[in-house]
């Protein structure tokens, strides 16, 4: 698994909460970002992939070193035990029977930073 210098979620979600996603179509999505949380709340993120159907994540592949993906064998669920949905670019966190704790991050669909204005130098005659 690969971590981002830093808290990696925490520096997606704060990208998300600035800029805001497009929506998540129904379609097997190819790059997306698996953050996996210890109990003392750091993450670590890994490139993986997620399919969603009806707004909903019902399957992930996460990659491994080796550049090969392979599927997340384990069931997972939201709080309420339901395939868990995505509400602007991020999933809800996902829950496995043995304790492990997930959000998958749709990176394609964060909109892009806003431009800033070009200010300029006034001359200093004026």
């Amino acid at each position: 698994m690969l971590s981002a210098q830093g808290d990696c979620y925490k520096r997606l979600e704060d990208a998300f909460v600035k800029r805001g996603s497009y929506g998540v179509g129904d379609d097997m999505h190819r790059n997306v970002i698996i953050s996996f949380f210890d109990k003392n709340g750091s993450s670590t993120c890994a490139s993986g992939k997620a399919r969603v159907e009806n707004g909903q994540i019902v399957s992930i592949l996460v990659q491994y070193d080796d550049l090969v993906y392979e599927p997340y064998e384990k069931k997972f669920y939201n709080e309420k035990k339901q395939a868990p949905s995505i509400n602007n670019g991020i999933s809800d966190m996902c829950f496995t029977a043995d304790g492990e704790k997930f959000k998958v991050i749709f990176i394609d669909k964060l909109k892009p930073k806003q431009k800033a204005l070009k200010e300029v130098t006034l001359p200093d005659d004026l």
